[in-house]
């Protein structure tokens, strides 16, 4: 597998308006789309990182502490770009590593999985 750099990075926020001032006011990332999911009461918004890279920045409501629970107050996930994500899986099934299903973002059309490293940290493959 060739890792072909760093698509984004998800942030769970306990408090999305001072988060989001922070981002876009203190470092000045410029905002690609903001988006509220009725259905899980949630914020989502997509920050432009130089370099191609993004930031996406989630509100839940009364999210726990992180420990492991993916939708947890903190990072979400560490996502890194490939050209083929069903090949990138094999790769990782090759030497161990145990993947989700592929699934498609309904926003972009793009296949992504995750699986996780040996702590537990959620790692996602993203199609370029």
């Amino acid at each position: 597998m060739k890792l072909l750099g760093l698509h984004h990075v998800a942030v769970i926020a306990s408090d999305y308006g001072r988060s989001k001032a922070f981002y876009t006011e203190v470092l000045g990332l410029p905002v690609i789309a903001e988006l509220y999911r009725e259905h899980r009461r949630s914020w989502k918004l997509d920050l432009a990182l130089p370099g191609g890279g993004q930031i996406e920045l989630f509100s839940f409501p009364d999210p726990p502490p992180r420990v492991n629970a993916p939708e947890a107050c903190g990072l979400r996930h560490l996502a890194f770009a490939v050209a083929d994500v069903p090949a990138a899986v094999g790769e990782l099934a090759a030497k161990g590593v145990e993947c989700e299903p592929v699934r498609t973002d309904p926003q972009t059309g793009k296949r992504f999985t995750f699986f996780a490293d040996p702590d537990g940290l959620p790692l996602e493959l993203y199609e370029a």
